[in-house]
């Protein structure tokens, strides 16, 4: 099996480290990295050109990227949404992503290869937030380069361990594909249970968006946090008006005076309202009893007809900054 493995890809090898970089760039579960290894080894032994295998690599990253980074562009936070709620982890798969671009903006690219999750929700993240296509192609051809080849150079350097390896996988037969596969099972498993394990924790009360309204025009209207990513907010600048922004670590703060018994209202843009959820749990952590997530969150309200406001207008409102108690 193992010479049947190097005969394949010293045959069709630059086509083969090709597709397997595009598709795994393209979101599939198919890791290009033990490809782009034995062909480094390949590379040692003389039977593929080094610069064609970084190369080729280099082409199936920016055809894929490219098309993420172009759908994020035209389409924006929608994009984000997509992938958010085809993750295993939805909860976290953009967020991290958000904070980590935040800080470091488009040189997030030369590392995001190397970060799980990170590779495929990056493209889109940077175009949705305006990076422009010039930057794009520079910082994530450099990102590509490296990430292909550290693995390349490791196929290259340890072409004997690679060889040995493959000779010793040859000898297990059909017992170690199908010990990688029942792996690759139990870990989509894993974390699938995760996932509901997650969504009956954060099983609370909501609140609906009609109720909320009615709320709000009440003698005593709730208070509203609005619990997204600050890069959420720049992907998606509509508000509930008068919405606080939640930040864990300027709370106590924000809520200063804020009576136990307040009704809060906490709303994201997430799928199940994960968001919200956690900082609701936070909320009654401290002691809060009356606090509810947004069914549906902001999609909800603004599809419903009521009334949103646009960040860059009310940045310079009080009402965002300091609560009324």
């Amino acid at each position: 099996m193992a010479h049947q493995i190097v005969a394949l890809i010293a045959e069709y090898g630059l086509l083969l480290v090709f597709l397997n970089v595009l598709v795994e760039q393209a979101g599939l579960p198919l890791p290009a990295v033990p490809t782009l290894v034995v062909a480094g080894a390949l590379s040692a032994g003389g039977q593929l050109p080094l610069w064609g295998v970084l190369l080729v690599a280099l082409a199936g990253c920016l055809l894929s990227d490219f098309a993420w980074y172009a759908a994020g562009r035209r389409y924006g936070a929608g994009v984000m949404r997509t992938l958010c709620r085809i993750s295993l982890s939805p909860d976290s798969c953009v967020k991290q992503s958000e904070l980590r671009f935040q800080r470091w903006r488009a040189p997030v690219l030369l590392v995001a290869k190397f970060v799980p999750g990170l590779s495929t929700v990056a493209p889109p993240l940077v175009g949705a937030m305006g990076l422009e296509p010039r930057s794009f192609l520079l910082f994530d051809a450099l990102g590509s380069l490296l990430w292909a080849g550290v693995a390349v150079a490791l196929g290259y350097v340890f072409a004997d361990g690679v060889e040995r390896a493959l000779a010793a996988f040859e000898g297990t037969g059909t017992a170690a594909i199908e010990l990688l596969g029942a792996l690759l099972a139990l870990y989509i498993l894993y974390k699938w249970w995760q996932r509901r394990r997650l969504l009956v924790a954060l099983r609370m009360a909501r609140i609906e968006v009609d109720e909320l309204a009615q709320a709000l025009r009440s003698a005593r209207p709730p208070l509203v946090f609005d619990v997204r990513a600050a890069g959420s907010r720049e992907l998606d600048d509509r508000a509930i008006p008068g919405a606080l922004d939640f930040d864990p670590l300027t709370l106590d703060a924000l809520l200063a005076g804020v009576p136990p018994e307040r009704e809060l209202v906490l709303y994201c843009n997430c799928p199940n309202e994960f968001s919200a959820a956690r900082a609701a749990q936070l909320l009654k952590a401290q002691g809060y009893r009356q606090v509810r997530p947004l069914r549906g969150g902001l999609d909800a309200w603004a599809a419903a007809g009521h009334a949103v406001e646009r960040l860059h207008v009310a940045a310079a409102a009080p009402s965002r900054a300091s609560p009324a108690v």
